[in-house]
């Protein structure tokens, strides 16, 4: 694929960003840690019927049972009401902490798909991942049942290992497997299983079931529990951290694949290895939220406009910024038209849309 010029281009060039070796890093991660606190935090407070921080920590302190290490303290923890507990353990800390790991996963995935395809439009959802998992959704919700909500992630899954699989499969009957082939048989796929997705909604969907599908569709973790947390926050944990570790394979993959196996890549296993992993993540946090579109295209630009384009700093520091930035969409999309919840990838798409004109303006005038 053709090396083109535009955010990536732009601000991952020499001369940007915070010093690899000097303080700039360690500052930037601090800082955007910190951000990510206050924002889970400030998410669990916000809300219709609003919360204390005093309330919120007697809450968790009574379930993480911290109450117990408090009591020979001399610090009693008054418990809260069930309704307003509720509010905090059942409802919106989940439902954060599930945001996060999700928009932390989506960001590394398209740092990661940006990277070994050249292309920087690429998003973690480019190999028909997420068309996969919809197809895979939709058909577990139509056929209804008790079982359907209790299969939807599972189906979500399978759908979108299915789809790279086909994807792959794809490229790798056109002749060797390059990035343009493995884009453009991605492209494909995604546009089957988008059809096949409308053929079902149009044949299939009727009444109460057609916004449960659509609000899927469109991406919302209002349906998050203990269990979304567990599912996203171990898939982010094992599979995006060891994402991160790859950072110097990427850097090699930037300048191309000749250039990587000069300086001693397997190109080969290490493209597969990472595309397996991305599938795996992401379709682990399509399971729990949906199709989320825009964090994993628009945050790694922006955080290159500070790291430059050497990924053992973007990739970090990118699931971070990720992070804060789906939990305060959703935190945006819940509260905004309340009661009634807007699907958070409407608010990512409306965040997304313009400020990735901005940085491709931003590029432009640094070309």
């Amino acid at each position: 694929m053709s090396r083109t010029r535009g955010p990536v281009a732009a601000t991952g060039g020499r001369g940007h960003g915070v010093r690899a070796g000097g303080r700039g890093p360690v500052a930037a991660g601090i800082a955007l840690g910190g951000v990510l606190v206050a924002s889970l935090l400030g998410a669990v407070l916000i809300g219709p019927a609003e919360l204390s921080a005093a309330e919120v920590g007697r809450s968790l302190a009574t379930h993480l049972r911290l109450d117990l290490l408090l009591g020979p303290l001399g610090l009693e923890v008054e418990p809260l009401s069930p309704i307003r507990d509720g509010m905090v353990w059942h409802l919106r800390a989940p439902r954060a902490l599930t945001a996060a790991a999700v928009g932390a996963g989506l960001a590394v995935c398209g740092v990661v798909m940006q990277s070994l395809t050249r292309n920087p439009l690429a998003d973690p959802y480019l190999l028909g991942l997420s068309s996969g998992a919809s197809l895979g959704a939709v058909l577990v919700l139509v056929a209804g049942g008790a079982a359907a909500l209790a299969l939807l992630p599972v189906a979500a899954f399978a759908g979108a290992v299915l789809a790279l699989a086909a994807a792959l499969g794809l490229a790798g009957a056109l002749g060797q497997v390059t990035p343009t082939r493995t884009v453009l048989a991605g492209l494909a796929i995604s546009q089957m299983c988008s059809a096949a997705v409308s053929f079902v909604i149009f044949w299939s969907v009727k009444g109460d079931a057609f916004r449960e599908v659509m609000s899927w569709l469109m991406g919302s973790v209002g349906s998050a529990t203990w269990t979304s947390v567990a599912v996203t926050g171990i898939a982010t944990l094992v599979l995006g951290t060891g994402l991160m570790l790859c950072g110097s394979i990427l850097d090699a993959f930037t300048f191309g694949e000749s250039a990587a196996a000069t300086l001693g890549v397997d190109v080969q296993r290490a493209r597969w290895g990472l595309l397996v992993a991305v599938a795996l993540l992401t379709g682990a946090l399509v399971s729990q939220s949906g199709s989320i579109g825009f964090v994993g295209l628009i945050l790694p630009h922006a955080v290159r406009l500070v790291t430059g384009a050497r990924h053992r700093l973007l990739l970090p520091l990118s699931a971070l910024a990720g992070a804060s930035f789906l939990v305060w969409a959703d935190t945006l999309a819940r509260t905004v038209f309340a009661p009634r919840e807007l699907p958070v990838g409407i608010v990512t798409a409306a965040v997304g849309a313009p400020v990735f004109a901005f940085l491709l303006w931003k590029g432009r005038s640094r070309a």
